[in-house]
């Protein structure tokens, strides 16, 4: 009998009022630090005293605030693995739907793509060098310099006259 009143007292409302005074703020705070997410501590604080109330009567009062720290704890990392789950649908779905480009996209980037590699060749040869080492190999203009035995000045020219070419091509598209 003194069990089952022990076990009650949790549900009184004076008792549960004094134990959310006393442990809410602290609770949000630990989580707020734990997980550096104000809404996140605040929501999952929150459902913790509405699981301890929901469990009011299987508990003692000198539980409660261990139970609270576990079951915030527990729905904070449920929170998380749920927005992971949730990105990453996201992030697949997104990528499925760049990957159905339509037939007209790609018409017009197969015509796009042979314009310029026709353009590229017709390039004179000391600049189709330079833009590749740049732009495929990764070179920068001095190393470039370096490797042709050449100024960078020279580098920025040929770079320069090839981009204008290639403007034009794209232009007439």
């Amino acid at each position: 009998m003194k069990q089952d009143i022990e076990k009650s007292l949790l549900c009184s409302d004076a008792v549960f009022k004094s134990i959310f005074e006393a442990n809410f703020k602290f609770l949000r705070n630990f989580l707020l630090f734990k997980f550096k997410n104000i809404e996140r501590a605040e929501d999952a604080a929150q459902n913790a005293f509405v699981i301890l109330w929901e469990n009011c009567g299987t508990l003692k009062p000198e539980q409660a605030k261990q139970f609270l720290f576990t079951t915030a704890i527990r729905l904070s990392l449920n929170s998380i693995k749920h927005e992971k789950v949730v990105l990453n649908f996201e992030l697949k779905t997104n990528q499925n739907q760049s990957d159905i480009e339509s037939p007209e996209f790609l018409l017009i980037e197969k015509e796009l793509q042979k314009q310029l590699e026709k353009a590229l060749n017709d390039l004179p040869e000391k600049q189709r060098i330079v833009f590749l080492m740049n732009r495929f190999e990764n070179h920068t203009y001095k190393e470039i310099a370096v490797l042709l035995d050449i100024s960078v000045k020279t580098v920025e020219k040929r770079m320069h006259n090839t981009l204008l070419e290639l403007r034009k091509v794209i232009a007439t598209l």
